[in-house]
């Protein structure tokens, strides 16, 4: 489909200082859509102009988290395209080109002020209570002084002049409607004294030549768009179509940051979160497909998507539909996909699964996810079934191993399902209930007690399904060994 005239073009300009944040995930998946729906192009640049923070490092770890949660482009810097290079720090030549257009329009000039006298400038329009800004020192020197100061070994940043009687900006946006920014506005930097452009007009620059149609962003760089609109218009560019989407703020509606636990990607993955379940929720955190569905595959979404449906509000970030999400996947998923990521991270763990007990792998993830939110739930909740219980949980053993003849109970039991043939769940089933009908006793008083002698848990899959996954001999073992513990530890208290 094309917008206008003109195909739609899209894109994501993350700058490589650090890893890949959830906020931007979202807005990579809006732009994702919007490009898929419409049958556009999706475009990835990268802003490395910040020499200082930008690193080789984190743009690797970019990369590897979009792979991660498989989104891809169709233009970039690892896979080419028409427009390239897709670096900014590749595209320097063409910044300054655009930057002599602007000077010899007279719609640029250099300034000469040192940080020391903007600083003074700012402190004195504060102390007579007025908003800092640019004062214009530089704006009307003449090309003698401007030379003259040049030899004197003056090394100029460059402002752009902002339009004389030019007070009101209108960004038309497809999400917040038409935004008006009022007064006069700073003749602002665009070009640093070490040759380096700024981020408004080397994006401009890129946003035009690559034909970027529409600029989908988050709105906290809804402010900077006056600015980036009167660049396009005086470099005779057409401007794009703004789309600014709202913040993701903190349950407590505070900024989102590390105090309220993971906020990138790689946190997100080693927490043991599934991608599928990572896009699913930042889909929906903050747009609308019309439909009460909770679970949303992102192609599905590609249907039905489009700005008009994204929220003016900001989202609120909540971990516990997350994890409600992810446990969702966890269950749905085909195994061999679940697998696939659950594998290194049991590789990782103390678990060892002997060559000849890979067959029995299947069932017991099988059994352990049914409760597990995480991927990391799982790897813990398989520990017992290849390796003795060390340990018991406190709570539970003073809870269910202090009761009166749980010892007797624990070796019967063993004893009865010694008999049993063969050992399945519903034939360990019908012994276990049958000693319960035999004592009359309530059925909590001997399947947690045995619970807790075959896991060292409280809680965990189905007690009979333990049971059939661990194997008489093993299930026998642990309950006689959870016996003689109990017998130990009361003798000695």
């Amino acid at each position: 489909m094309e917008h206008g005239t003109t195909p739609i073009r899209v894109r994501f300009a993350p700058s490589p200082t650090g890893a890949l944040h959830v906020g931007s995930v979202r807005t990579t998946l809006f732009n994702w859509l919007y490009a898929k729906k419409n049958g556009g192009t999706f475009v990835l640049r990268i802003d490395d102009t910040d020499e200082v923070r930008s690193s080789e490092q984190s743009l690797e770890q970019i990369l590897r988290s979009f792979d991660w949660l498989g989104i891809r482009w169709d233009e970039g810097p690892d896979v080419g395209g028409p427009y390239g290079p897709y670096r900014q720090s590749e595209r320097l030549d063409l910044y300054a080109e655009e930057l002599r257009k602007l000077l010899a329009a007279g719609k640029a000039y250099p300034c000469f002020c040192s940080l020391e006298q903007l600083r003074a400038e700012r402190e004195a329009q504060r102390a007579v209570g007025q908003s800092p800004r640019y004062s214009g020192r530089c704006r009307h020197l003449s090309d003698v002084e401007r030379n003259r100061l040049i030899v004197d070994g003056g090394k100029p940043a460059y402002r752009f002049r902002w339009p004389d009687n030019s007070e009101v900006t209108v960004v038309h946006d497809v999400i917040r409607g038409d935004v008006t920014f009022e007064g006069e506005q700073d003749d602002f930097v665009i070009f640093k004294g070490n040759g380096m452009p700024l981020y408004h007009f080397a994006s401009v620059v890129d946003d035009a030549k690559m034909n970027i149609t529409h600029i989908i962003r988050a709105d906290e760089h809804l402010s900077n768009t006056p600015n980036q609109i009167r660049l396009f218009e005086a470099l005779g560019y057409t401007v794009p179509t703004f789309a600014h989407v709202p913040m993701i703020l903190a349950p407590d509606r505070s900024k989102l940051s590390k105090r309220h636990g993971a906020t990138s990607v790689e946190e997100f993955k080693e927490g043991g979160y599934l991608p599928q379940a990572i896009v699913n929720y930042l889909l929906l955190l903050g747009w609308s497909p019309g439909e009460n569905r909770e679970l949303f595959d992102v192609n599905e979404a590609v249907e039905v998507f489009s700005l008009e449906r994204v929220n003016k509000n900001a989202a609120v970030y909540d971990v516990k539909k997350l994890e409600w999400m992810n446990g969702k996947y966890i269950r749905d998923l085909p195994f061999e996909t679940l697998w696939a990521y659950l594998f290194p991270l049991v590789e990782a763990s103390d678990i060892r699964i002997p060559a000849d007990v890979l067959t029995s792998v299947k069932p017991i993830v099988e059994a352990v996810r049914e409760r597990a939110n995480t991927m990391f739930e799982i790897v813990d909740g398989m520990g017992y079934f290849f390796a003795p219980v060390a340990t018991y949980d406190e709570k539970g053993f003073a809870k269910y191993f202090t009761q009166p003849a749980v010892v007797e109970r624990l070796r019967t039991a063993a004893k009865r399902l010694q008999e049993v043939e063969p050992f399945g769940i519903a034939e360990t089933e019908v012994a276990y209930r049958g000693l319960i009908d035999e004592w009359g006793i309530k059925g909590g008083e001997l399947i947690h007690p045995t619970r807790l002698a075959l896991s060292g848990r409280t809680v965990g899959p189905g007690l009979f399904d333990i049971m059939a996954l661990l194997g008489k001999d093993r299930t026998v073992e642990r309950l006689l060994r959870a016996a003689d513990v109990i017998e130990q530890r009361t003798t000695i208290e």
